[in-house]
Order: C-alpha cells, then sequence, then structure tokens
C-alpha cells in the first residue's frame, strides 16, 4: 500500500495472534517493525522468524527488525521502549497499540487486582504508549499514526468479562480524544474493532468444533475472521490511501454487530 514503504512500525503485543499478523504485514509492505513481547524473548521468536522471511519474498526490500521487551502496564518500561525504537530505527512513524489481556468471572466477584491488571493493560498501558508515540511524533516533520486494537466489545456488552469490556468502551474514546487533540498536528488516530478471530487468545472455542459452530451461527457471514484479515484493515489505516482517516473505528466483524437475531422479521 502507498506509503509503509521505509517507515518505521512499533507493535505491541506482537509474539502471537493479530499482533504477530500486523508486523508480518508491515514487513511484507518494505516496513520496519520493532516486535514488542512481554517476557522472553523466545515468546517473540516465531514472529521474529515469520517477519523476517516476509521480507525475505521482497527482492531488496532492505527491512529491518527488532525483539524488544516491555510490560505495557509499566511507564518506565514503555518510555525505554519508544526511545530504544527511535534509536534504532532513528525515528519512529507508527504504533499499533495492541497489547491485551482479559480475564473471566462473574462482575461481582472478580477481585480488583485482577481487574485492575486488565485495564492497565488494556487502556492504560495504550494511553502510556500513546503518549511516547506522541512526543516523538511532534517533533518530526511527517508527523505519525497510532492504530489501537479494540474489539467489537467496545460496543457490545461482554457478560463474565467485565474488565474487558470496559477497557474497549474505554479505548473507543481514547481513540475519539487522541484523533481530535492531535489531527492539527498531522497525527491520524484510529481503531479496528475485531469480531470473532482466529487467534490463540480464542482457542477455548476455535479447538471445539461445537462451540466454533455456536459461535460462527451469531455471525451474518457464517464464519470467524482471521489475524491476517485484521492486518490488512490496520495497513490500509497506516497507509496514504487512509490519509484523511482519523477518529474512526472500523469494525471488521462479519456483521457481528449488525443485530443478526434481527436477520428474521420480529413479529411486532
Amino acid at each position: 500500500m502507498k506509503g509503509l514503504k521505509g517507515k518505521n512500525v512499533l507493535v505491541t503485543g506482537a509474539s502471537s495472534g493479530i499482533g504477530q499478523a500486523i508486523a508480518v504485514r508491515f514487513a511484507q509492505e518494505g516496513a520496519n517493525v520493532a516486535i514488542n513481547y512481554r517476557k522472553s524473548p523466545e515468546d517473540a521468536k516465531e514472529t521474529e522468524e515469520m517477519v523476517e522471511n516476509a521480507c525475505g519474498e521482497i527482492r531488496g526490500c532492505g527491512v529491518e527488525n527488532i525483539l524488544i521487551q516491555a510490560d505495557v502496564s509499566k511507564e518506565e518500561d514503555v518510555v525505554k521502549m519508544v526511545a530504544t525504537v527511535v534509536e534504532k530505527f532513528g525515528s519512529l512513524d507508527i504504533l499499533i497499540n495492541n497489547a491485551g489481556i482479559q480475564t473471566e468471572g462473574a462482575a461481582h466477584e472478580i477481585k480488583i487486582e485482577d481487574f485492575d491488571k486488565v485495564i492497565s493493560v488494556n487502556l492504560r498501558g495504550a494511553y502510556i504508549c500513546a503518549r511516547e508515540a506522541i512526543k516523538h511524533f511532534l517533533s518530526c516533520p511527517d508527523s505519525g499514526v497510532i492504530i489501537n486494537i479494540s474489539s467489537v466489545h467496545e460496543v457490545i456488552p461482554k457478560p463474565q468479562y467485565i474488565a474487558y469490556s470496559v477497557s474497549k468502551g474505554g479505548m473507543e474514546n481514547l481513540t475519539r480524544s487522541l484523533a481530535l487533540e492531535y489531527a492539527s498536528h498531522n497525527i491520524r488516530v484510529n481503531a479496528i474493532a475485531p469480531g470473532a478471530t482466529i487467534t490463540p487468545i480464542n482457542k477455548s472455542w476455535i479447538n471445539d468444533p461445537k462451540g466454533k459452530a455456536e459461535v460462527e451461527s451469531n455471525i451474518p457471514m457464517g464464519r470467524a475472521g482471521t489475524s491476517e484479515e485484521m492486518a490488512a484493515a490496520v495497513a490500509f489505516l497506516c497507509s496514504d490511501e487512509a490519509a484523511y482517516i482519523t477518529g474512526q473505528t472500523l469494525f471488521i466483524d462479519g456483521g457481528l454487530t449488525l443485530y443478526p437475531s434481527f436477520r428474521e422479521p420480529w413479529s411486532s
């Protein structure tokens, strides 16, 4: 896509799933990719190999990649991470806020420390990463782009996952608020909201034929999405093709947010 080759991209939570697919897609587009992981570099080794293989398919692509450890819920880690990316690549052009976790349980039984942990990673962490990226963007003539990886659950309540739902609801306003505040600085901020997607975090229903069928029965298109489909949308929103788009959340959900129970007319 136009305008991605040679860009410097940081993808948080890039060890697997959607984050991994995004890292690979940017490498395919000729961008340099910083692959963030939280614990061990071994966790991100697969992503690194996939990024390198993607680049290898492009003759003379000259793409660079680095592995970078950081827990996005820790301010000091994020400050160091962004500074390291700028030092290694010379600049940062695109931030993908993908890191996220969830915890399950009845809302009245969730421990406050578990609630706080999800908010700290999914929402607070996304804000800290955005804050540090924006500081750098403001010093650059071409400014930059931020994409937040939200969820259909920013608008669809998710019982048993109260912290996750709250974090994604907050991410919608984080996206819109940052977009409005920094639009005049040529900093674009958008989000994608994936629906049911085939990723390791969803293995509980992906690996269960009955569970998978139940999930997909609620999707008008009749199937779950793929990480690669999410990555394609992210690449578009970061490209020059989307230069006039900011403050938006693009739902990529096979129609899940179209009130699928209304596919058949209700009696009134």
